[in-house]
């Protein structure tokens, strides 16, 4: 299997860019040298001693001597001849085999077996790299088939919102327009009971017809929306403060804010954002009328958002609850609503890679909403 080559390893500093076959070659030469001037300088001093006419005692001592250094010297030569042997054909050659090996998976063929017979603690680190490459491998297949089963799962997901929303929307248009109608031409000939299942059916229909629409929007989120780009959030609540208009006159709702930064984000997808969290908190107000203010204070790389409001508030306990796709706290016929609001925000916000969530130790009553985007241009 290629894969892209890896980038290359840092270069190495100091005195460990000299490769080890040249340190093995610097000391030798050095013990070589060293070795040959020893075995010249007591010859030569043997040879002088000799030239002094010594008595035959001494001499013969020092013949036997001469004898004994030469085949100390010739043994230790032969063992400096095999040492250098051993090293090079036992250490070197399979360090330089393992290198060229690790370079060609480097380059990119990671099908390629790292293997090593000698010596048993290099075959051993071969055997543990290896390891790791097959699992490396292994992984990377799978990911790559998850990664194409996705691609096709969001081809057919792709096609079911297109059919949900051509094909799906118009047989509930029919039912709710023609039992409208019907109610309209034979509300006389109806009792109450009759109009009550009209009504039932009319709701249900539109109903539908609004899970169908919220639902399009949660799989839409980072699939069918254009790119990321600067953004003013100011720009973007305005945005959802326009869209909401009409609810927040006539609940009387207050927006405040603070001055609102640039981020990194999709302008559509951000308004939505502002408008679920206002609609949420103008939907789940108290006695007294909305007021909500948002936020925004620089925390590294990320802007930290809120939105807080002085509603009914949520219970620290349904902090993970309340983003779970259909979770309701309350009765549809108390706050109508699909259930999806706030799990469409989490997944906008956690698609412009930050987090979303509830602020339990928030000051006074009502609620508090937090998250977090990109500074713009980090």
């Amino acid at each position: 299997m290629i894969i892209h080559p890896l980038p290359p390893a840092p270069e190495p500093t100091g005195l460990g860019r000299l490769p080890v076959a040249r340190w093995f070659l610097f000391v030798g030469t050095i013990a070589g040298i060293a070795f040959v001037a020893g075995v010249t300088v007591i010859l030569v001093m043997s040879a002088r001693t000799m030239e002094l006419s010594p008595p035959p005692e001494i001499a013969a001592q020092l013949t036997r001597l001469n004898v004994t250094l030469i085949v100390v010297f010739a043994v230790l030569l032969a063992c400096g001849i095999g040492l250098a042997f051993i090293v090079r054909h036992a250490v070197l050659n399979p360090i330089e085999r393992l290198t060229a090996q690790v370079r060609t998976v480097a380059g990119g063929d990671f099908d390629h077996v790292l293997h090593v017979d000698r010596p048993a603690e290099l075959a051993e680190l071969a055997g543990h790299v290896d390891s790791m490459r097959g699992r490396i491998v292994a992984a990377w297949r799978v990911a790559t088939d998850q990664s194409e089963e996705l691609r096709r799962s969001n081809g057919e997901l792709e096609q079911f919102a297109y059919v949900a929303s051509h094909d799906l929307q118009e047989p509930l248009r029919k039912v709710a327009s023609f039992t409208q109608m019907l109610e309209q031409r034979y509300g006389t000939q109806l009792d109450d009971r009759a109009k009550q299942y009209i009504h039932y059916a009319v709701d249900g229909a539109k109903r539908m017809q609004l899970l169908i629409n919220d639902l399009l929007d949660f799989s839409r989120v980072g699939r069918v929306t254009s790119e990321k780009t600067s953004v003013e959030s100011g720009a973007a609540l305005d945005a959802a403060l326009e869209n909401l208009s009409a609810t927040i006159e006539d609940t009387g709702a207050t927006v405040s804010r603070d001055a609102l930064p640039r981020v990194t984000g999709n302008r559509m997808q951000l308004t939505q954002l502002f408008q679920n969290l206002v609609e949420n908190a103008v939907k789940f107000r108290a006695e007294e009328p909305p007021r909500i203010h948002i936020g925004a204070e620089r925390s590294g790389d990320m802007w930290e958002f809120s939105c807080s409001d002085n509603g009914i508030g949520v219970e620290s306990k349904y902090a993970d609850r309340i983003f779970l796709i259909f979770q309701r706290l309350h009765p549809r016929d108390v706050y109508p609503g699909t259930g999806i609001g706030l799990a469409l925000c989490r997944k906008i916000v956690e698609y412009h890679g930050g987090r979303l969530w509830l602020d339990g130790d928030a000051e006074g009553r009502g609620t508090t909403f937090r998250w977090t985007l990109p500074v713009a241009g980090g």
